[in-house]
């Protein structure tokens, strides 16, 4: 045998090892994937998570086992499938946001991968977004302007917006730092912010009960509990006829207004790589926390008709997608 041959030969054998010995050992490799919202809620992200990881060669119940959960936007869920997850002993944890430190307390050994977290560094999920460290990596959501490129969306859609209502989970770290952003943000555009503050799903409806009825649109920050309960709060605004602003296409088409931020689709199938990467010796503290690089304006046509507001033309002519 040449040496070139040997080389690509022992190279080839050691990027397959560890499924082979995953094989050898009767056990295909599992991956447990954590999701904090609900599993109607997060259907378009799973699916666009498990179809790419098919195009890598992930065949489930072929290749790979794939065990899913969902915690329903309820925070005390997250512990106990991260505990779960353990006891199966699966190889790698596929979660988002406000879950991820539950499972990195649950375990410092099994990989765990966040498809979205708001602030890794910040929050101590990582040591450096470069090299990562620990069993922790995956795909931020930074980004420093995203405030004030959605409010001056929201000024197009509401000419002469003066008053605004942000909606935010305060139990979640991220959306109150959000919601401080928007704060900030609104007063140097001369608009009053009035916050609603939630903990939990029982506290939506009052929260909207509170609003006053000077509020000319609504800011809703973005999380576990958010989106498990999305219909209600897009139902709850359209019945007060306030346009919306998000930061996800998946709540628009759930009859929200509008939406500017990354691709939570593209978020979810990058996840899938570095699932991919992993599942065939990749050590999760030598992946890199990678950042969003694909964003996306949508807007919803059938409700700026049901709320009784024309979308300018200029905002149609330059939005990524347009539901009718």
């Amino acid at each position: 045998m040449r040496r070139r041959e040997f080389i690509t030969l022992v190279g080839g054998a050691a990027a397959v090892w560890p499924i082979a010995a995953r094989a050898q050992a009767g056990k295909l490799p599992t991956i447990g994937f954590l999701g904090v919202s609900s599993a109607a809620a997060w259907e378009p992200l799973i699916g666009t998570f498990e179809r790419r990881l098919q195009e890598l060669g992930w065949i489930e119940e072929r290749t790979v086992v794939i065990e899913r959960r969902w915690a329903d936007g309820r925070n005390d869920r997250f512990a106990e499938i991260a505990a779960e997850f353990v006891r199966l002993k699966v190889d790698v944890i596929i979660t988002a946001g406000s879950a991820v430190p539950q499972a990195k307390q649950a375990t410092s050994t099994i990989p765990i991968v966040f498809a979205v977290a708001a602030d890794p560094l910040g929050a101590g999920l990582v040591a450096s977004l470069g090299r990562p460290g620990g069993n922790v990596t995956g795909l931020s959501l930074q980004s420093s302007d995203l405030a004030a490129k959605r409010l001056e969306l929201l000024r197009s859609v509401v000419p002469g917006l003066r008053r605004l209502a942000v909606l935010a989970n305060v139990g979640y770290i991220a959306s109150e730092m959000e919601m401080r952003d928007v704060q900030t943000t609104a007063r140097t555009l001369g608009i009053e912010a009035d916050t609603l503050e939630i903990r939990r799903v029982e506290d939506i409806e009052p929260a909207f009960d509170a609003l006053k009825g000077e509020d000319q649109a609504l800011y809703v920050c973005i999380d576990a509990l958010v989106n498990a309960n999305g219909r209600r709060i897009n139902s709850l605004a359209l019945n007060r006829r306030l346009p919306t602003m998000l930061s996800a296409r998946e709540f628009v088409a759930a009859g929200g207004l509008i939406s500017y931020g990354p691709s939570y689709q593209d978020l979810f199938r990058r996840a899938a790589e570095y699932a991919d990467k992993i599942l065939r010796g990749a050590r999760p503290g030598d992946l890199p926390v990678e950042q969003p690089t694909k964003f996306e304006l949508v807007v919803n046509l059938k409700t700026a008709q049901a709320i009784g507001i024309s979308l300018p033309p200029n905002l149609l002519a330059i939005a990524d997608e347009v539901i009718e």
